[in-house]
């Protein structure tokens, strides 16, 4: 779908440049939306450097969630990644191909419907175990919170500039549902990113602290200037990466913990005791499989990694003696 007016004029290099992203916007109808989180990202240092700061390596599966005008993608394919982007903005979607073969000659460039992507059996090979021949884009029509397979390979890593509204819930839905991503460079709202960094005790730590930590060790690697968008944000943005390790060694489920970290934060500078005494059946039962796990029942949430919690977890779940 498009309402273009007359062609875009042919590509002067690898990236897109401000004047081009503003032409395929206006002669497409695009008007970046609020609600979609749009954020067009007009300079290509900052590109580059998000590239850069992947450790993207030639032939490697990336995905990348809302590519918009392909800035990014560009970036992706230029340092060789064979790219699979998922796009919920059905006009975005139809302008990427035939951007992406502007500026990349000889590129394989597919698109496919979300619905359309099938689910592997679970311990089952990989459909495509090797890297095109090519520079290579598939583009999903589809939202990526409904994500739980991508065409092709199975992804490495997660490089995006996330829609702002959406980009804790993409990120741990990518990270819980793609165990190969073994690394993920985002750029989200500065505020977001403090927050999914931050350390036990510190001002910003919460849920998507903790919960990012069962996936992953997270770090705000730098800061983005509002000037590098289009429209320019009211807020800041920054860089965050996550390496992929191991969860904590637990007999609790994943679901387990996370419903004990809800529980823990639903009410901040509530001591756990009180805050687990629904989850656990009573305040009694609550401080029982607290202290079992080596907790001070006084704690609050705030004050406890995810280790500790994983413990918690595993307390309540521990089968009765007797």
């Amino acid at each position: 779908m498009s309402s273009s007016t007359g062609p875009v004029a042919p590509a002067a290099g690898p990236l897109l440049g401000p004047a081009e992203i503003r032409a395929l916007a206006e002669r497409a109808g695009i008007r970046p939306t609020k609600t979609l989180g749009q954020n067009f990202v007009l300079d290509g240092g900052t590109v580059r450097k998000i590239v850069r700061q992947a450790d993207v390596v030639a032939g490697e599966r990336v995905v990348e969630v809302g590519p918009g005008l392909g800035s990014l993608t560009l970036g992706l394919l230029e340092a060789g990644a064979d790219v699979v982007a998922v796009e919920i903005d059905p006009v975005l979607a139809g302008l990427l191909p035939d951007t992406v073969r502007r500026h990349v000659p000889g590129a394989v460039v597919d698109t496919v419907d979300l619905p359309d992507v099938p689910v592997p059996a679970a311990g089952g090979p990989d459909p495509a175990p090797g890297p095109p021949p090519h520079p290579s884009l598939t583009v999903v029509r589809g939202d990526a919170l409904d994500v739980r397979a991508l065409p092709g390979r199975a992804p490495t890593a997660l490089v995006a500039n996330l829609p702002y509204n959406v980009s804790v819930p993409v990120l741990l839905t990518f990270l819980e549902h793609f165990p190969t991503l073994e690394r993920v460079l985002v750029m989200v709202q500065a505020e977001v990113a403090d927050r999914v960094a931050a350390p036990p005790g510190s001002r910003t730590y919460g849920v998507p602290s903790v919960k990012a930590a069962w996936y992953a060790s997270a770090r705000r690697t730098a800061t983005v200037g509002r000037s590098v968008f289009w429209p320019v944000p009211n807020v800041d943005s920054a860089l965050v990466r996550l390496d992929r390790r191991e969860p904590p060694a637990t007999t609790a489920t994943r679901e387990q913990v996370f419903a004990v970290v809800d529980a823990a934060f639903a009410q901040r500078r509530k001591m756990l005791r009180s805050a687990l005494a629904t989850l656990a059946g009573g305040s009694e039962a609550a401080t029982r499989a607290i202290e079992a796990a080596g907790v001070d029942p006084q704690a609050r949430g705030e004050a406890l990694d995810v280790l500790a919690l994983a413990r918690v977890a595993e307390q309540l779940h521990a089968p009765a003696a007797g």
